[in-house]
């Protein structure tokens, strides 16, 4: 399974559209980009393989492996980048803004059912991180 992560840059944060072989998932906030500076820039764009992983804080999500510079960089419920994220992906069922959106969990929900599925398979779930294409814009809130 391929997820592609189209992006759009905003001072205060990046959206993005999450799609799998053109199919639309969700969209996603980030914290802005700065240089892949640790706990306060989304990840560099390029390819990365995605796994599950459990913790307490999240229970059960994803962990976007080998992100130059950085570690766990996860897949979790938020919806303000600034506040709730220190450089991992958040997927939002409605964008409102720069970093923000809203109803994460029921994304997160529908995203990680997907992935866990192809994974459970014993299959391997890659991201593509790239902007989103010139001219582009999220207009959806």
């Amino acid at each position: 399974m391929v997820l592609q992560l189209s992006r759009t840059y905003f001072p205060d944060g990046t959206n993005g559209k999450l799609e799998c072989e053109g199919k639309f998932i969700c969209n996603t906030i980030e914290l802005p980009w700065k240089n892949n500076e640790t706990k306060v820039s989304c990840i560099p764009e390029g390819k990365y393989f995605i796994r599950k992983r459990y913790s307490k804080k999240f229970q059960w999500h994803l962990e976007v492996l080998e992100v130059k510079s950085r570690s766990l960089i996860l897949f979790h419920p938020a919806n303000n980048a600034l506040q709730e994220l220190n450089g991992c992906i958040a997927p939002v069922t409605k964008l409102s803004g720069p970093g923000l959106g809203l109803m994460s969990r029921k994304a997160f929900t529908k995203l990680k059912d997907l992935v866990y599925k192809v994974l459970d398979q014993k299959e391997s779930v890659e991201l593509i991180v790239a902007p989103a294409f010139e001219g582009m814009t999220n207009r959806n809130y």
